[in-house]
C-alpha cells in the first residue's frame, strides 16, 4: 500500500466523526433527551479517558518490565506533564475567559433583563465545552494517526488497517460527544460550526497517520495522550456538574453506562488487533 493511501485512508478514518455532529442539530429536545444526550457523552469521554491512559502508559509498563529506568523516568515526567498541561492548563484557561466575560459584561436588571443576559452566557459556555471536547479528542486522534502511521512504518500493513477500521468506528461516536453541550443546553449549531468541529476533532488522525510514517517515537506519542487524557478529564467534571442539576439521577445513570458500552463497543476491533 504506497503512502498517499494509507494516509488517505487515515483521513477516513478521522472524518467518520461527522456522523455524530449532526445530533447537535436537534430542535428543542426535551428535558430528558438533553439529560440523557448529555449523560451518553460522560459515558463515552469516561471510556477515552481509560483508553488513552492505558495507551500512554504502555511503554512505560513494559520499560518498567525491564527496568529500563531512563526511559520510565522520560516516559512517566512526560505523561505527567502532558495531564498536568491538559487539565490544570484547561482550568487556569476557563477561569480567564470567565474574568474576561465578567469584565465585558454590563450590569443586568431583574426581571427579564437579567434573564436576557444569562442566556447568552450559557449558550457561550455550551460552545466552549463542544470546542475544548473536540480538541482533547484531535489530541487523542492525532496519537492514534501516529499509531497508524508507525504500524504502516514498521510492515504491519493488517495491523494498520485493523486500526483505521477500529478508530474509524470509535470516532463515530466521538462526533456525538463532542455536540453533546450543544443538545443539552438547547444551542443549535450551524452547519459551519459542525464543519469546524469536526475538523478540529477528525482532522489530526490524518496528519498522525502522515507524522507517523516518518516519525517513530513513543514520547511523542505519550506527549499527545497526556494532553488528551487531562482536557478530556476536565470536559467530564464539567458535563457531570451539568448532570448534576438536572435532577434525574437514574436516567443519567443508565445512560452513562450506555456510553461507556459504546465506548468499548466500537473499540471491540482495534482491541482484537492487539492496539
Amino acid at each position: 500500500m504506497s503512502s498517499a493511501h494509507l494516509t488517505l485512508l487515515g483521513a477516513i478514518a478521522g472524518l467518520t466523526i461527522y456522523l455524530g455532529l449532526p445530533l447537535g442539530r436537534l430542535r428543542t429536545p426535551t428535558p430528558r433527551l438533553r439529560a440523557g444526550l448529555n449523560a451518553v457523552a460522560i459515558g463515552i469521554l469516561i471510556f477515552l479517558v481509560w483508553d488513552v491512559l492505558t495507551h500512554a502508559w504502555e511503554p512505560v509498563d513494559e520499560a518498567l518490565s525491564k527496568h529500563a529506568w531512563g526511559t520510565v523516568a522520560s516516559g512517566g515526567a512526560t505523561l505527567a506533564a502532558g495531564l498536568s498541561l491538559g487539565l490544570a492548563g484547561l482550568v487556569h484557561y476557563d477561569a480567564w475567559i470567565g474574568r474576561r466575560r465578567a469584565a465585558g459584561a454590563r450590569p443586568a436588571g431583574p426581571g427579564a433583563a437579567a434573564t436576557a443576559e444569562l442566556a447568552p452566557k450559557t449558550r457561550s459556555q455550551a460552545s466552549s465545552l463542544a470546542l475544548m471536547i473536540a480538541t482533547g479528542i484531535g489530541l487523542h486522534n492525532f496519537a492514534e494517526g501516529l499509531a497508524i502511521g508507525n504500524s504502516a512504518a514498521q510492515g504491519e500493513l493488517s495491523l494498520a488497517l485493523l486500526l483505521i477500521i477500529g478508530f474509524g468506528l470509535h470516532n463515530a461516536t466521538e462526533g456525538f460527544g463532542i455536540v453533546a453541550p450543544l443538545a443539552a443546553e438547547g444551542e443549535r449549531p450551524s452547519w459551519l460550526t459542525l464543519l469546524w468541529l469536526g475538523l478540529i476533532g477528525g482532522g489530526p488522525t490524518f496528519l498522525g497517520t502522515l507524522v507517523g510514517q516518518h516519525l517513530v517515537d513513543d514520547t511523542v506519542s505519550i506527549a499527545f495522550l497526556g494532553l488528551a487524557a487531562g482536557s478530556i478529564l476536565y470536559v467530564v467534571i464539567e458535563l457531570l456538574a451539568v448532570a448534576r442539576r438536572t435532577g434525574l439521577k437514574t436516567l443519567t445513570t443508565w445512560c452513562v453506562l450506555l456510553g461507556l458500552l459504546l465506548g468499548f463497543g466500537t473499540d471491540a476491533v482495534v482491541t482484537a488487533a492487539g492496539a
